[in-house]
């Protein structure tokens, strides 16, 4: 997927800005929740000047820059703008805020939460081609297509996709394939969408169900 997203993750009972394409974190989101934490435990105010003037922080940007063959820090220009960082320099500065938070913050480089976003943009853009096929009327196709993406976002149970959980983002793309599958099979929009829709939600209870037992 060629757009760049803004994701939300929860660090520091704060939401911390990731960016879906690079990866990259938002060093800015970073030292104000940090400091906010910081405060609430009587710790002084983390200094990111002080940690990116470094030469333990230098040598290790310089490292990573080599290896990405790309700049691992691009800072914010003008006022409400962000300082993003890569991922791995997101990790030092955290536990250099509380190092405590190794376990959580290097769980980050494995999960699949970017992974899904990522496939779940390209499922839409594979089922949106297959009822765009079959649509009757093509000049209502852009409201047809905005109602079964509601309909989706209802039955995945979100509000908001750039804070879905890494669950609801597998639910999401299971569905938009099972139209795509179900259109060209049917070829009755109508129907797909339903059926799809109907399946990803009997998925999701029989799961909860085994999950209580």
């Amino acid at each position: 997927m060629l757009t760049e997203v803004i994701m939300k993750r929860k660090l520091f009972d704060s939401e911390i800005s990731q960016k879906s394409k690079s990866e990259f974190f938002s060093a800015t989101d970073l030292v104000k929740a940090g400091n906010k934490w910081r405060m609430l435990n009587g710790l002084q105010a983390f200094n990111d000047s002080h940690f990116f003037s470094k030469k333990e922080t230098k040598e290790f940007m310089a490292s990573l820059e080599s290896k990405f063959k790309e700049p691992v820090r691009i800072i914010a220009r003008g006022r409400g703008t962000h300082t993003w960082i890569h991922p791995y320099l997101f990790i030092d500065m955290a536990l250099a805020i509380n190092p405590e938070l190794k376990i959580e913050v290097y769980g980050w480089l494995f999960d699949y939460l970017i992974k899904y976003r990522n496939e779940s943009g390209d499922s839409y853009k594979r089922m949106a081609g297959a009822l765009y096929t079959n649509q009757g009327n093509k000049q209502a196709f852009p409201g047809y297509i905005q109602g079964v993406a509601k309909k989706i976002k209802i039955a995945c149970g979100v509000e908001d996709w750039n804070t879905a959980s890494q669950e609801q983002l597998k639910m999401r793309d299971k569905i938009h394939d099972s139209i795509y599958l179900l259109s060209d099979i049917l070829k009755d929009n109508d129907r797909s969408v339903n059926i799809a829709i109907m399946k990803a939600l009997d998925v999701a209870g029989e799961k909860e169900i085994g999950g209580r037992q």
